[in-house]
């Protein structure tokens, strides 16, 4: 086995993020954390991230959950009411994520200047 395979598998940063790095999962938890109660229903979320489709934000939520980053609360009325809030490891995550959308807001324009199409 090659140093650079067992470097990869043992890198935190690498193993952390490329399981909620993708395009949805940190709005998804951002959304729940800016939300007034920090809980929000599926249709809720929907709304607010109207550029996400039922499909992806379904698939989204589900693999937070397996994270454990957000909690999945079935209420068994008819209909079905499912909310979605944070966990406490979610929340905990909530403080670097913030600062990274800070940062963003800061360096927006220098960013999106520099972009390489390809």
């Amino acid at each position: 086995m090659s140093d650079t395979n067992v470097n990869y598998r043992t890198c935190p940063i690498r193993q952390v993020i490329s399981r909620f790095g993708d395009k949805w999962s940190l709005l998804v938890l951002y959304t729940l954390h800016m939300s007034d109660t920090g809980v929000l229903r599926f249709n809720e979320l929907h709304h607010m991230m109207t550029d996400c489709s039922q499909k992806m934000l379904s698939a989204t939520l589900k693999n937070l959950e397996q994270l454990h980053l957000i909690h999945r609360e079935v209420y068994p009325v008819v209909p079905p009411r499912v909310e979605y809030s944070l966990t406490e490891m979610g929340k905990s995550l909530m403080p670097p994520v913030t600062s990274l959308i800070d940062w963003a807001n800061q360096h927006f324009d220098d960013v999106v200047s520099n972009e390489v199409i390809v």
